[in-house]
């Protein structure tokens, strides 16, 4: 399985990256060394001033501990220019290697988006890079600095220091990647509203001379929605931060006070406790803030703009990006790009939930028709609001037509029927070209209607310009009425989410081989019957980790889940019509029995032919 935009990916690039530079960490620890060398001075000796001089009554002896202090901040200081000139060492190969990326891909593949790589986001990637790896060496080397000076002074110091100060770090790193999967929400929603506001705010003369206030201001509210939920999440976890500095630094300061009658009887001198507390006060409580607050905030900063800079399928081993090298379109349509790219695709609906979506990667080409299927409960209706952008991942990518979701680009390339359709109290007319902003002709209407279906319901309700009364339809009714709307939108990729169900396997199939011969159109369909998956190109059989893609025959043969949902079914081979008659639903668990064949567990990957690729679990 490909996961070239994860985590897990990033993070073994960036040991490459430090293994072919441990020249330059090594003079960084060295440096580092001599720079912590004033943490260890700071406590010592200001304990020895006061043990051996200040409070013996002589002041020479306390003055002369206080000299070698002096002299560790100087050689800190001496060291701390000489780790700025190490870290640059790992910072600025790491900024050639991007910047070659970044011009390479643009002239290769023409993007408009090389320049801001360039001039923005190289920066972000190297000063953040910079700023980690100081903030990571520093608290390191204090630590081991201050907690060697603690046991120099009296070891009993350390028990009560050291614990809960790795009681702090354990939290922190418990709660840094949710933290992080946060974080990163945040930016990306952040983005997606001002990738809007950018579009909107040039444009509100012309949005208001067309009225469309209402519809502009509902596409805003909800991209302003979703960075409010991600703002929220964030501060709600952000207290971890808080918690973890808490534990680890200021309780350390508020132990030693409490058990310094304890402290003393036990043989630690006045000028050791004093020390102590300068060691926690002046040293490990700063290391261990910017620590947090460094990781906490620019780790997944940093995350976001590499897996922008290095998408995945720039790296020739392993890319998933669903091309293969023997593809016979010609170069102009393979270079295009697919109508959905999903990249290592997760998502769970809460910390400590399952996956219901694993690591999925998956291509549908523009034109394709791809059936996904699989028993209630599995992930489908999922899939599809992760591809419409009402859900958030916790990792991984969505690309429609090339466009990152969420995004306003994105959103206007795709439109979702739910299985709920919306009608609203208005003319038939206004409820079938709802989404589209400009005038459309009533021979295109009309046209849309006898393609998917409607016709007989116009002629019911007495015209285009009769008025809908939502609650006198029935649910099939309905449906068509969506139905129609979105293949009237100008979206290039519908999403079909069981919008189907109410209707009857006939005219269920009219609608389907309608969106599919829809022109430029791309159909994915969460299939409610056994013969809606038939008529696709490709079938996603959601199946968790031997989640598969294929043609109905290849998944007739491989997935024993899928054999099961088909059955004892055959379509006859002369009446395509009558194919559709197999009434089962493929989600219903008692439909579906239990698998009699599965594979070992773990993620399956799979290639599904010319036309779709899926790799991962769902």
């Amino acid at each position: 399985m490909s996961r070239g935009g994860g985590p897990d990916a990033l993070g073994a690039r960036g040991l490459r990256f430090l293994t072919a530079h441990r020249g330059a960490l090594a003079r960084l620890a060295g440096w580092s060394v001599l720079e912590s060398g004033q943490t260890f001075l700071l406590g010592y000796a200001l304990a020895r001033a006061l043990d051996d001089g200040f409070l013996a009554g002589r002041a020479a002896v306390g003055l002369g501990w206080l000299a070698p202090a002096a002299l560790g901040v100087l050689l800190g200081a001496y060291g701390t220019g000489r780790v700025y000139a190490a870290v640059a060492a790992l910072v600025e190969p790491l900024r050639d290697r991007l910047v070659v990326r970044v011009v390479g891909r643009g002239v290769r593949e023409a993007d408009g988006g090389a320049l801001s790589g360039l001039t923005q986001q190289v920066e972000i990637a190297r000063d953040t890079f910079a700023g980690l790896v100081m903030v990571s060496r520093s608290f390191v080397f204090t630590s081991v600095g201050a907690l060697a000076g603690l046991c120099s002074l009296a070891p009993p110091l350390l028990l009560v220091v050291a614990p809960p100060l790795a009681a702090g770090v354990a939290l922190f790193a418990v709660t840094l990647r949710p933290l992080a999967v946060r974080q990163e929400a945040f930016l990306a929603a952040d983005e997606a509203l001002a990738q809007d506001l950018g579009a909107v705010c040039p444009g509100l003369r012309d949005v208001t001379a067309a009225g469309a206030e209402e519809r502009i201001a509902a596409g805003t509210g909800v991209l302003v929605d979703a960075e409010l939920r991600s703002a929220r999440g964030l501060a709600r976890w952000g207290v971890a931060r808080v918690a973890c500095l808490a534990l680890g630094g200021h309780l350390p300061l508020v132990l030693l006070l409490a058990c310094a009658p304890w402290l003393l009887a036990h043989g630690v001198t006045p000028g050791a406790l004093v020390g102590a507390l300068a060691y926690v006060g002046q040293s490990l409580l700063p290391a261990l803030s910017g620590l947090i607050h460094g990781l906490g905030t620019s780790g997944s900063r940093l995350t976001v703009v590499l897996r922008r800079l290095a998408p995945p399928g720039t790296d020739p081993p392993g890319a998933a990006d669903g091309a293969h090298r023997d593809d016979p379109r010609p170069a102009a349509a393979a270079a295009a790009p697919p109508a959905l790219a999903l990249t290592a695709l997760t998502f769970a609906y809460g910390p400590a939930s399952a996956p219901v979506v694993d690591g999925l990667t998956l291509t549908v080409p523009a034109g394709g028709h791809l059936a996904v299927v699989g028993p209630s409960g599995v992930g489908k209706s999922t899939l599809t609001a992760l591809v419409a952008g009402l859900l958030e991942p916790v990792r991984g990518e969505i690309r429609i037509c090339g466009r990152p979701v969420p995004g306003g680009d994105a959103a206007a390339r795709r439109v979702l029927i739910p299985q709920e359709a919306y009608v609203f109290s208005a003319a038939l007319r206004e409820n079938l070209t709802h989404l589209r902003p400009d005038p459309v002709p009533e021979p295109e209407v009309l046209a849309a209607a006898e393609a998917v279906g409607l016709t007989p319901l116009i002629d019911a309700l007495g015209g285009l310009e009769a008025a809908v009364d939502p609650a006198a339809l029935s649910a099939g009714e309905r449906q068509l009425i969506a139905l129609t709307r979105a293949y009237l939108s100008s979206a290039p990729l519908a999403l079909l989410d069981e919008a189907t169900c109410h209707l009857d396997p006939q005219a269920e199939a009219r609608a389907e081989r309608a969106f599919a011969a829809r022109p430029g159109g791309t159909l994915v369909v969460v299939a409610h019957r056994v013969s809606s998956a038939r008529r696709a190109d490709r079938v996603l059989v959601m199946d968790g980790p031997r989640t598969m893609c294929g043609t109905h025959e290849e998944m007739v043969r491989r997935s024993a889940l899928y054999r099961d949902l088909v059955g004892s079914w055959t379509p006859p081979e002369t009446d395509d019509e009558d194919a559709s008659a197999d009434t089962r639903d493929v989600g219903d668990p008692e439909a579906a029995g239990s698998p009699t064949e599965r594979g070992e567990s773990g993620r399956t990957t799979v290639s599904g032919g010319a036309g779709t690729s899926v790799s991962g679990g769902a």
